[in-house]
């Protein structure tokens, strides 16, 4: 016990306040983004923005893109013109974008806006874990980051927590809590100390240039290329988790049963989580794998500290594929749940030994450059997880087109969805047509259309990054030994 404790004695005041800082930008972040999916899609008269699923996956799969990929050139940035200065920009842009945010109605308006907080976090991200790195040693990295990343989990559990309580007063108090919350982190910047860094004496575009080139360098070694795609499919997997499961179980799944069960066994609970018509909102249920993550990584690195970062990896990516899949496969919530922590299990199995294994690979002349390609899979995995969640699930089983289909096939005319006919006024009308209730309608479609069939993309595109890497394993990595 005295030899952690002497541990956590040599990490200094800086490394402390960046993962404070870290916490609260997660915090502000997860707070709206876990509910994102459905502010851009659900009914006007709910306070949120009602656009269509493809609208909805152009605006979270690029922007968050964006997001991951223009770190590259904000670390130069930050770099060049020292980390406090950049925190200062990132957070004012963060707190400019989430006020502004509640106000951007349109699809055009409100991609803008997100656009510009994702240079936000672009500015924010690579600081923090440069900070991380530069405080820690070789004795103390491997706590330092696991510290790091549990702080990541930690906000990202509790942000949304927050955040939906706020969200029952309305939509627009979630985007000033972001706000509220992102701004804490300035008074963090007084006692924050700028680790050394070497002032660079060369002209700002010739070292985007020199970035640039050697990105193409670390690309010119095909083996590298073929792991980055592969791990880029796991990534369009797993963003599932913010861009489509919430929306699938607002859209598809009864809570009230799960309502019910926990009223009855923690009734103080319910009142935190539940809603007045006797359900929970879905971002609750998502938000569980956070949990998850904070109650079991420990245990799952434990079990597979000594694996291979591939076999790791296979395993996750399968594991994860599998919970994902599953918790689309029914519209059961307690299902759902147990199918969730399957796939945290996989998360935590898979998700970290990706950079470890970056890491390894690469020449020891060019570790720094390979561990910055880190990003581009996760870049290309949200563009590709923004047209899964949009134009695929929209087709396949968003419960909007799938009932204007349904009407249209049996000759009912309603009219089109706009600020004076909404989402909820067609659910109603196509109650009244069908001499529904709302509950019979919801299973209406689904029996008929069976739109969590849409597990089964998933189901492929995780199961073949596992066996893609598989294949990667046995045929280029081990026949070139």
């Amino acid at each position: 016990m005295s030899n952690k404790v002497s541990v956590f004695k040599k990490f200094p005041r800086t490394f402390w306040i960046a993962n404070s800082m870290e916490l609260f930008e997660r915090w502000a972040w997860y707070g709206f983004y876990m509910l994102l999916a459905n502010y851009l899609t659900k009914s006007t008269d709910v306070g949120a923005l009602g656009l269509s699923q493809e609208e909805k996956g152009l605006i979270m799969g690029i922007g968050t893109a964006i997001l991951y990929f223009l770190p590259i050139i904000t670390g130069a940035i930050a770099d060049r013109y020292g980390y406090k200065k950049i925190l200062f920009s990132a957070f004012i842009i963060y707190a400019v974008g989430f006020l502004i945010m509640p106000h951007c109605k349109s699809f055009a308006s409100f991609f803008s806006i997100f656009l510009f907080v994702a240079i936000g976090g672009a500015l924010f991200k690579p600081i923090i874990t440069a900070t991380i790195s530069k405080t820690t040693d070789d004795t103390t990295s491997s706590i330092g980051f696991g510290i790091y990343y549990w702080m990541v989990n930690v906000g990202a559990f509790i942000g949304p927590i927050v955040a939906l309580q706020f969200s029952k007063i309305s939509y627009t108090t979630v985007f000033y809590l972001s706000a509220i919350f992102i701004l804490i982190n300035i008074p963090f910047l007084f006692f924050y100390k700028e680790p050394e860094r070497k002032p660079s004496e060369v002209p700002f575009w010739k070292s985007m240039r020199m970035i640039f080139r050697n990105i193409g360098v670390a690309l010119s070694d095909y083996k590298f290329i073929i792991f980055l795609l592969i791990v880029a499919g796991f990534w369009s997997m797993y963003y599932q988790l913010f861009y489509t499961l919430p929306v699938f179980i607002d859209q598809w799944v009864d809570t009230h049963s799960l309502y019910n069960l926990i009223e009855k066994v923690w009734p103080w609970l319910i009142e935190k989580i539940g809603s007045p018509d006797g359900t929970i909102a879905a971002e609750y249920i998502t938000n569980i794998d956070a949990m998850y993550i904070i109650m079991f990584q420990i245990i799952v690195s434990t079990i597979i500290m000594k694996w291979k970062p591939l076999t790791s990896m296979m395993t996750g990516f399968f594991v994860c594929s599998i919970g994902m899949s599953l918790t689309l496969f029914t519209n059961n919530p307690f299902f759902i749940i147990a199918s969730i922590f399957i796939f945290a299990v996989g998360e935590m199995s898979g998700s970290p030994k990706i950079t470890e294994y970056i890491g390894k690979i690469a020449p020891k002349d060019k570790i720094a450059l390979y561990m910055g390609m880190s990003f581009l899979p996760v870049t290309l995995g949200n563009l590709l997880a923004g047209y899964i969640s949009g134009g695929v699930y929209g087709r396949m089983s968003d419960k909007v087109t799938l009932l204007q289909n349904d009407l249209a096939s049996k000759g009912l005319s309603v009219p089109e969805i706009s600020n004076t006919f909404t989402q909820t006024d067609l659910y109603n009308k196509a109650g009244e047509l069908l001499n529904m209730t709302q509950t019979e309608l919801t299973n209406y479609l689904w029996t008929s259309y069976n739109p969590g069939r849409i597990w089964v993309v998933l189901l492929g595109i995780g199961i073949g990054a596992s066996f893609l890497l598989f294949l990667y394993d046995r045929f280029l990595i081990r026949k070139a030994k």
